[in-house]
């Protein structure tokens, strides 16, 4: 089963540590290589979330989800939600609030640079985010949770648990939500993401120059889902915070309406908790926890240690009148009041009326003859604050069903982005209108071809005199745009022929425009000859990658058939949200030999990356390269690591080359980033590589699998082996294929 990619690589290594008594009796830790030699290629990325690290195997779990009985499972949650425990007392009676903060910070960790984060996976349940400050009590949330879970095991993941108890919650405070699907799976083990350079939590240093935050990174400070509620850094300045909210919300795929919906919407409900100074009652978080606490972090020492006495974020108070029920009166409470700042009793800088009239609007969570002011944080009043935010509060407030149908949008979107294509969703309450940010594809309509028409359609594919190299590189343009991140991209709709997929550079874009155009008169051809069979542009340029490398199989000797399903729709510029899809642009493309400098990683590093958001196995990447590089299939026709006389024929002559003991390696004094193969005997340049050509000789595993290929016999399963990879790469996006039916990819 294909999990999901695991985040972009930090350079800090990742123990693997076992722990063996020495000869002196104490603990003995066994370091990994990367703890010896640090700057050596991390191959572990590819390698995590194996199958066989996970206990319930290779389990449909959509298919399994779509068989529960959704209004019983809601039901069951909504009692949970209703019915308060002694140990951890529900405010106002209700754990909604508390729950919609779970799902919120679930899904809020997505962010659009590399679609890492969100809820798919359960991935709240580890470390780090387990956590993180800005998770602090929702330990809680999710133990309150597990009589549900238990009841139905693997067929309600820990994902959809999480995002359905946020709909119920809402649904059972009297707001109406605009659905839910299902369908998401459980990981097993915590992702390894870059959440940004900072060793403390609640550090910052992901910021330059006039606040300019590094990429891919969408929170301010180390530890947190969104912003400082206090204002940048403490600092309770709104309009700052403004900066700062628009800068993380459209990084998580927000644009400004949405994201004062999803503001004032999520802050209808519940209240912030900062009872006591947290340096006085609170302690570890639950990775530092005692072994007795079971998982639970956080343990209060001061009173009740939970109701009245809470501490969370150390803020305190409730923004509304009705912190258990929908109301607007988050916005009429921003536009009622002047007001001022002051300190909640941890220490924290909020805000109050400045009308002593408002001192006792707000009723206590727990005490039931003590009542409050409302309150504001500074990021809060960023939504007046701001000119382009105050337009939309106002016109919310104003507008009320108008603020009511935004915020139910803005949240499926926030719980959903993840989630990728709507051909995903499963469940009864998943809507039916489609939408942009959805990347819709058009239904086919029509049958789809034969194995006769596909024959047919070779052969014209063969006429059109393109040469394998341009019909591999087209194909693979379009397929591996795909990421197992939030499952975005990949051939189905040929969006490689539309803005922006057709200008980017690593495309060649004068090349596959000349490609993009052969495919259409096929096109026409066939379907102005067929009435209700027809082919898509998104079909053709994936079978035109497989007739390249056939062609380039039978050129190195070998027959073989590459395996092609129709089935593939083309999208419409209407249906592509072209700002949206500019972030699957790779700075890096290793299979290509692509290289950006604004990539964030060294050139074998991105390989990785890339071949980890592809789903792929550390032997596919490296057939896969190799393959690439006798395909001379390099951006811009590049040479460098086309170790071959033959190029064009698909040979492992790659591995044979690199390997081969009569060359000598140097760097070269005339190109940076770029090598020399030099023979020992004449002296003279061979061959020219870049750091991703010579990785496959100088990284010790990497450099076994080449030999595999380089050997006698190697060839052949080469051959077979890049066949086979090939296929993965053009069908991840192809959710409809039974592979691909449980989860919707092959590796997440």
């Amino acid at each position: 089963m294909i999990k999901k990619a695991i985040p972009l690589m930090v350079a800090a290594a990742v123990s693997g540590a076992a722990l063996l008594p020495s000869a002196a009796g104490q603990a003995a830790e066994a370091k990994s290589n990367q703890f010896w030699w640090p700057e050596r290629v991390d191959l572990s990325p590819l390698r995590l979330h194996r199958p066989d690290s996970n206990p319930v195997g290779d389990f449909d779990y959509a298919a399994a989800f779509s068989e529960l009985d959704l209004t019983e499972v809601k039901a069951d949650i909504e009692a949970v939600l209703t019915t308060s425990q002694d140990w951890w007392p529900a405010d106002y009676g209700h754990y909604g609030p508390f729950m919609i903060r779970m799902a919120w910070h679930a899904a809020g960790t997505y962010r659009t640079a590399d679609g890492r984060g969100g809820a798919e996976g359960g991935q709240q349940r580890f470390e780090p985010l387990n956590s993180w400050p800005d998770n602090g009590n929702l330990d809680k949330a999710r133990r309150l949770l597990w009589p549900v879970k238990e009841k139905y095991g693997a067929a309600l993941s820990w994902g959809d648990l999480m995002v359905l108890t946020g709909n119920v919650a809402m649904e059972s405070m009297g707001f109406k939500t605009f659905g839910f699907a299902g369908g998401r799976i459980d990981d097993w083990e915590a992702d390894l993401v870059y959440w940004g350079p900072e060793k403390v939590m609640l550090d910052d240093q992901r910021y330059s120059g006039e606040r300019q935050l590094a990429q891919p990174l969408a929170a301010v400070q180390m530890g947190l889902i969104y912003v400082n509620p206090e204002g940048p850094n403490g600092n309770p300045d709104p309009v700052k915070s403004a900066h700062d909210i628009r800068e993380t919300f459209g990084r998580m795929a927000m644009n400004d309406e949405e994201t004062v919906a999803l503001i004032a919407g999520g802050h209808a409900f519940g209240k912030m908790h900062g009872a006591h100074k947290p340096e006085e009652c609170v302690g570890a978080e639950p990775g530092a926890a005692s072994i007795e606490q079971q998982g639970l972090g956080w343990k209060n020492g001061c009173g009740k240690g939970h109701s009245e006495d809470t501490v969370t974020s150390g803020l305190e108070g409730a923004w509304t009148t009705t912190p258990a029920r929908w109301s607007i009166n988050y916005l009429e409470n921003m536009y009622a009041f002047e007001w001022k700042k002051v300190k909640s009793p941890a220490g924290a800088t909020q805000w109050i009326p400045t009308d002593p009239n408002a001192a006792a609007l707000v009723p206590d969570a727990h005490l039931p003859n003590v009542r409050h002011a409302p309150v504001m944080t500074t990021a809060d009043l960023a939504l007046s604050a701001d000119p382009e935010y105050r337009k939309i509060s106002k016109r919310f407030l104003d507008n009320p069903e108008e603020f009511e149908l935004a915020f139910a949008k803005a949240w499926f979107k926030l719980t959903h982005r993840d989630m990728g294509p709507a051909t995903r969703y499963v469940g009864s309450e998943s809507p039916t209108e489609s939408l942009i940010w959805q990347d819709p594809v058009p239904v086919a309509d029509y049958d789809t071809v034969s194995a006769r028409d596909i024959r047919k359609l070779k052969n014209e594919i063969l006429k059109s005199e393109l040469s394998s190299t341009e019909l591999v590189k087209a194909a693979w343009a379009s397929a591996s745009s795909f990421r197992n991140t939030d499952m975005r991209g990949g051939a189905n709709g040929a969006r490689v022929r539309l803005a922006p997929q057709n200008g980017w550079a690593a495309n060649d874009p004068e090349e596959l425009s000349k490609v993009v155009a052969a495919m259409e008169a096929i096109q026409q051809d066939f379907n102005d000859s067929n009435r209700r069979k027809q082919v898509s542009v998104a079909d053709l340029i994936v079978l035109g990658g497989a007739v390249g490398i056939e062609k380039a199989a039978k050129a190195a000797g070998y027959d073989v058939e590459v395996a092609f399903t129709p089935g593939r729709s083309d999208a419409t510029a209407e249906m592509t949200d072209a700002n949206s899809f500019r972030w699957l642009e790779p700075a890096a493309d290793g299979f290509r030999n692509y290289y950006d400098q604004r990539s964030l990683l060294s050139p074998a590093e991105m390989l990785i990356d890339k071949a980890n958001t592809l789903s792929l196995t550390v032997p596919e990447m490296t057939v896969l390269v190799g393959g690439m590089r006798a395909l001379a299939a390099n951006t811009g026709g590049a040479t460098h690591g086309v170790f071959t006389d033959r190029p064009g024929a698909l040979s492992n002559d790659f591995f044979a080359n690199l390997l081969s003991l009569d060359t000598t390696w140097r760097k070269s004094k005339s190109e940076d980033g770029i090598y020399e193969g030099v023979d020992r005997d004449s002296g003279k340049v061979k061959w020219t590589a870049t750091p991703v050509d010579l990785v496959f000789g100088s990284q010790s595993e990497l450099r076994s699998i080449a030999q595999s290929y380089a050997e006698a016999g190697g060839e052949a399963r080469m051959v077979d082996d890049f066949v086979e990879a090939w296929e993965k790469v053009m069908t991840l996006d192809r959710f409809d294929l039974d592979q691909n039916a449980a989860t919707g990819y092959a590796s997440r």
